[in-house]
């Protein structure tokens, strides 16, 4: 059996213990990052897993704070991608949540 997070606030640990993978929000808006943190628990370097997942962290926050398609869909037109805003009763975010969404990407670079 292989075991996958459910959660993308623990993928370190799971993949600590055997896990093979996660389901992850934030790789839609942090592709790269995701991406180094799965290399990174492949290849055995737990403390630097665990430090990029710490600054990963706080993509979970918006997820958590504000509507998560709002902000995968705000964090990708940031990033030059135009998928418009989400479908209703859904809404996008406001100014100031893309502020907050946009200083949470400019933090992981």
């Amino acid at each position: 059996m292989r075991v996958f997070a459910a959660s993308a606030h623990i993928p370190a640990a799971v993949m600590l213990i055997g896990g093979v993978g996660w389901m992850a929000g934030p790789a839609c808006i942090a592709p790269r990052e995701s991406v180094k943190l799965y290399d990174l628990c492949k290849a055995g370097r737990w403390d630097e897993a665990v430090a990029l997942q710490r600054k990963l962290w706080r993509v979970n926050e918006v997820f958590a704070r504000f509507n998560l398609a709002a902000c995968i869909k705000a964090g990708l037109d940031m990033q030059g991608y135009a998928v418009g805003d989400p479908i209703t009763p859904q809404t996008p975010l406001t100014a100031e949540e893309r502020k907050i969404v946009a200083g949470v990407l400019d933090g992981l670079g």
